[in-house]
C-alpha cells in the first residue's frame, strides 16, 4: 500500500515549488520524491509510473487526496500501469477534510519540515532537489521510526562489534544539521 501526496515549497526569492511524493505505508520508505513548478495530472502520473520501476512491485492501493491535480490524466496512468502490469492497482481517494485519513504522508511531510526545510534557506529548484535527495536518504537508511520498532525502512546492516573498545564518529547530514554515528573500524 502506497500513499501520495504534495507539499508546497518557498524559495527565498518568493518561488513556489511543488514537491510530489510516494510513500510505502507499511515499510515507512520513501519511494520518490519529485520536484515542478507546475504540477498536473501528467506529471504526478508520470511519478507514480517511474516510482513502479521494474525492481518493484507496483501497490495493491494507492492512497490520494481530492487534489484537482489528481485529474484524469492520473487516473488515466494508473490505469495503464494496471495493463502493463497486468496486476489492479486500487485507487483509494480520501474524504474531504480528512487529513488523518492520508495520515503516513501527512506524517513525513511533518518530519520533512521540522527536520529539514524549516531550518534551511532554499534557493532555487536545483538546491532543494539536492537537499531533498540527501534528507530521503538519511530518512530511509538512518533515522528511526517508533511505528517499526525503532528501526530505519532501509537501514543499512553494519558488522556487528564489541562495544567496549572503539572510537565513535559522527558524520554530518544536510550540513550538520542532523549526524550519523559510526565506529572507527
Amino acid at each position: 500500500m502506497w500513499a501520495c501526496d504534495f507539499l508546497c515549497v518557498q524559495t527565498i526569492f518568493f518561488k513556489t515549488r511543488y514537491v510530489f511524493f510516494v510513500i510505502g505505508r507499511a515499510s515507512r520508505e520513501v519511494l520518490r520524491v519529485g520536484v515542478t513548478r507546475h504540477p498536473t495530472a501528467e506529471w504526478a502520473g508520470r511519478q507514480i509510473g517511474e516510482c513502479c520501476g521494474w525492481d518493484r512491485e507496483p501497490p495493491r492501493f494507492l492512497i490520494y487526496d481530492r487534489d484537482s491535480r489528481y485529474g484524469a490524466a492520473f487516473i488515466r496512468r494508473l490505469r495503464a500501469i494496471r495493463r502493463l502490469r497486468a496486476l489492479g492497482i486500487v485507487q483509494v481517494r480520501t474524504p474531504f477534510r480528512s487529513p488523518q485519513a492520508n495520515s503516513i504522508a501527512e506524517r513525513w511531510v511533518k518530519s520533512l519540515r521540522t527536520e529539514c526545510l524549516d531550518h534551511m534557506l532554499i534557493f532555487n529548484e536545483r538546491h532543494l532537489r539536492t537537499v531533498l535527495a540527501e534528507y530521503v536518504r538519511y530518512f530511509n537508511r538512518w533515522r528511526p521510526h517508533r511505528s517499526i520498532g525503532q528501526r530505519a525502512p532501509c537501514a543499512v546492516e553494519l558488522p556487528h562489534r564489541d562495544a567496549q573498545g572503539g572510537e565513535i564518529i559522527a558524520e554530518p547530514v544536510l550540513g550538520g544539521l542532523h549526524h550519523v554515528y559510526r565506529l572507527v573500524a
